[in-house]
């Protein structure tokens, strides 16, 4: 019996995949309804707001739900948000089992399984847990520290720079590193950038080509969608002709969030509106917009995760604050000696208080070395 549950299971995680970058702030959510050891429904949730796993499972299944087992990613919901609640789906489609992997962490969605026992529904829970978190990263990270997620990705060479002195930093990786921050891209709702990079690199920040390997259970790839770009600049300094205005190569509208501390030039803010930006003056904190306010109100507004891509100095002030969740680098194998490396304004006294990674990733892309790992301390 174990075995057939964990392969249903491992189904509804690969099915959950096929929404990876537009579910937030929900979660990635896959539902499989089995009867007499045989598929009869399948789902997965696609988008905030429209119904969830389970309900496209069970319409799917129709009658032969009734007596049948679902397997879900994640604990069914109970409360009515957006949508009804997924455990009164599931017992008025009269299901006789529920085989769940991870509970919600969610306070607001959780008790499915409770309600679902005391109906009598046969319910278990914990198998294949690990995977169906790290399905959900993000999502869970968020919930239980009240902000957003965060992931700093960086390219640097051998000897630690991610730029020469200058600022120019293409390119310091190779074209498959590339393709895989792409698919971070299409992870997280948000990319996050100063202002530094946005003068010095005149990035698009969109989704063009990516590698989807960072997600081991994704077996076909989700439709693309290029994230919010957010652009910390205390003194909206944000050029209108920036080239992340532009539209993205599926000819979506940029979003583009100007975060510029209070007091900025009101002419430069009121440019960045008419050029379509949505801009938010926040406190000031050191000098710049203070961090924990754009947190803050990234979480208000629904964003659970965002990619930190530029520049070195913002990298370091995320970094000296303890709000960096996880790190992705790509070492290419060159020197460069002079340069900026990649936490700026970081600085300690004795190799004993550097802080450590717990490397969870070594794997080659080409010449480039592939490193994910979680600050430790």
């Amino acid at each position: 019996m174990r075995e057939l549950d964990e392969r249903f299971l491992r189904r509804a995680l690969q099915l959950a995949e096929r929404a990876r970058g537009h579910t937030s702030p929900n979660p990635l959510v896959g539902a499989v309804v089995v009867r007499d050891g045989r598929v009869v429904g399948e789902g997965y949730h696609p988008k905030a707001g429209e119904p969830h796993a389970e309900v496209f499972a069970l319409r799917q299944a129709g009658p032969l739900a009734r007596g049948a087992t679902a397997y879900v990613t994640l604990e069914p919901c109970d409360h009515f948000g957006r949508t009804p609640p997924c455990s009164l789906a599931l017992l008025e489609a009269g299901v006789a089992r529920v085989v769940v992997a991870a509970r919600d962490v969610n306070p607001v969605a959780q008790g499915g399984l409770e309600r679902l026992r005391r109906a009598g529904v046969a319910v278990e829970e914990g198998l294949l847990a690990e995977e169906a978190e790290a399905q959900n990263e993000a999502f869970f990270t968020a919930q239980r520290r009240g902000r957003p997620f965060v992931l700093l990705k960086a390219a640097l060479t051998l000897d630690g720079k991610v730029a020469v002195p200058s600022g120019d930093a293409r390119w310091v990786s190779s074209e498959p590193s590339r393709r895989v921050a792409q698919a971070y891209r299409q992870w997280l709702p948000a990319v996050g950038v100063g202002v530094g990079t946005i003068l010095q690199d005149d990035p698009l920040l969109t989704v063009r080509d990516p590698d989807f390997r960072p997600f081991p259970q994704m077996l076909e790839p989700p439709p693309l969608r290029d994230p919010w770009k957010v652009v910390l600049d205390t003194e909206a300094r944000t050029p209108p002709t920036a080239r992340l205005f532009q539209e993205g190569p599926r000819g979506e509208p940029a979003r583009v969030w100007v975060l510029a501390g209070k007091g900025a030039p009101k002419e430069r803010l009121s440019a960045l509106e008419r050029r379509g930006a949505r801009v938010s003056e926040l406190p000031r904190e050191g000098g710049r917009v203070s961090l924990e306010a754009a947190l803050a109100l990234l979480w208000e507004e629904g964003i659970d995760g965002l990619l930190l891509e530029g520049g070195p100095r913002l990298a370091g002030a995320f970094w000296e604050r303890g709000l960096v969740d996880k790190v992705a680098f790509f070492l290419a194998p060159k020197l460069l000696g002079e340069g900026r490396g990649v936490l700026e304004g970081v600085s300690v006294e004795r190799m004993a208080e550097a802080r450590r990674l717990r490397l969870v990733r070594r794997e080659w892309l080409g010449e480039d070395l592939w490193l994910e790992g979680y600050p430790e301390g």
